[in-house]
């Protein structure tokens, strides 16, 4: 019998439609059910009110004006939660100083508008931060994005790990993880609330995604080695509160934590191992 090629296949490598439409509902979803028990009080006000026709004939048409009402307003809140991720770029930029030399600056451009094509990615604009801890994220911006890359990553990685680096940030976007994760770093949440909203193991596909783009693990792998082998100075950012809160939008989510991480799918040293074994 001659093979056959099964229609229905797809790339595990490349996002489908369904995993993009997942993170693009993300937040919506989660705002949504972050309301719920105050919809269910007017869900049921409302109800109160249409049922009591029998009392009064104008109590229906209330009730119809609550529903209305609420509903603009949900759908306003909504719409402005989306857009919380919006101001995290200014927020990163007062926590710096620019760092880098002009050299280090042409080098980022470089790169990135070599990969910015290859992930359908436009309108980034980029930042070299000070910072003695090795990092780098993407975060959404009023007129697109903005991309930050710290000093040390910029002078001690080679060239392909920074490309790897650049790539895993422009992934996310691919995989519509940018939006998500920006939100769950300035809403006001809990640890496990903003591990939930940005996607726990979104770092780790990021990097499948990233590395089968540009075609060679072993750049991403090296970069996340050096994370792993090199602690994070105690006078990074990444050693804050601050950078708590803001975890899942860097490339080294878990830049404050030392070993003991191997069953996290997030955790440098298995994603290192996993990009090792393709």
């Amino acid at each position: 019998m001659a093979p056959v090629l099964d229609p229905t296949w797809q790339n595990p490598y490349t996002p489908s439609s369904a995993e993009k439409h997942l993170n693009r509902r993300a937040v919506r979803v989660f705002a949504l059910r972050r309301k719920l028990p105050q919809t269910i009080i007017v869900a049921v006000v409302v109800v109160a009110l249409i049922v009591g026709v029998v009392a009064n004939a104008w109590l229906p048409l209330a009730g119809f004006g609550v529903a209305a009402l609420y509903a603009w307003d949900l759908r306003r809140s909504l719409a402005r939660y989306e857009k919380k991720g919006e101001t995290l770029g200014p927020l990163i930029i007062d926590q710096f100083k620019a760092g880098g030399t002009d050299k280090d600056r042409l080098r980022l451009m470089t790169v990135l508008d070599r990969l910015a094509a290859t992930f359908g990615v436009d309108s980034v604009t980029t930042y070299i931060v000070e910072d003695p801890g090795y990092n780098a994220a993407l975060v959404p911006s009023p007129s697109g994005f903005s991309l930050f890359v710290t000093s040390a990553l910029m002078s001690d990685f080679e060239l392909i790990e920074l490309e790897g680096v650049v790539a895993h940030c422009l992934a996310r976007q691919r995989l519509d993880l940018v939006d998500r994760q920006s939100v769950s770093a300035v809403a006001n949440l809990s640890d496990a609330q903003r591990k939930e909203l940005a996607g726990e193991g979104m770092a780790y596909r990021a990097d499948e995604v990233a590395a089968a783009a540009i075609r060679y693990p072993l750049g991403i792998a090296g970069a996340l080695r050096r994370c792993e082998r090199r602690a994070t100075p105690a006078a990074s950012f990444f050693m804050t509160p601050t950078f708590g809160q803001w975890r899942w939008i860097w490339f080294d989510v878990w830049a404050d934590r030392r070993g003991a991480g191997i069953a996290d799918l997030d955790d440098v040293e298995l994603r290192a191992l996993a990009l090792e074994e393709w």
